[in-house]
């Protein structure tokens, strides 16, 4: 009786391998740049968030908000890159009453992210975004 032993693996179960990792990344990939990319909001978010502190603290110890990041601790008067530099901060509109901070994306982001482009927030810290889903800031801003 002769037993054959196999060393090895033939080139169908190999093609099946090949398929099966094909379709698993075509499936994972997009998903998972779609999460990088809604991850990287949190980065306009937190920019936003710092610059209103600072322009709160200005408004205490001042008469008015300010448009000048350099009053606010910032190396840029005009603007700021947020903290991972995927958006850069912009504060316009400052009045005794009122100021208007912006989140513009940058890079990767700016192309990547049309369905919520820009993040608005103003002293009340009412929320809104350009884009896609600009008739619906609160899937941006909760996302």
């Amino acid at each position: 009786m002769n037993i054959k032993l196999s060393n090895g693996f033939t080139l169908i179960e190999l093609m099946i391998v090949v398929v099966v990792i094909g379709v698993l990344a075509a499936i994972a990939l997009p998903a998972y740049q779609d999460y990088v990319m809604r991850s990287k909001r949190a980065d306009a978010k937190s920019g936003l968030l710092a610059a209103q502190l600072a322009e709160e603290k200005w408004r205490a110890n001042n008469s008015a908000y300010t448009n000048d990041m350099t009053d606010l601790g910032y190396a840029g008067a005009n603007t700021q890159a947020s903290p991972d530099d995927y958006y850069t901060i912009t504060i316009t509109g400052a009045s005794s009453t009122a100021y208007i901070a912006t989140a513009t994306p940058v890079g990767s982001q700016l192309t990547n992210d049309t369905e919520c482009a820009n993040f608005v927030s103003n002293q009340n810290n009412d929320q809104t975004v350009s884009g896609t889903l600009s008739a619906t800031p609160k899937l941006c801003w909760n996302k």
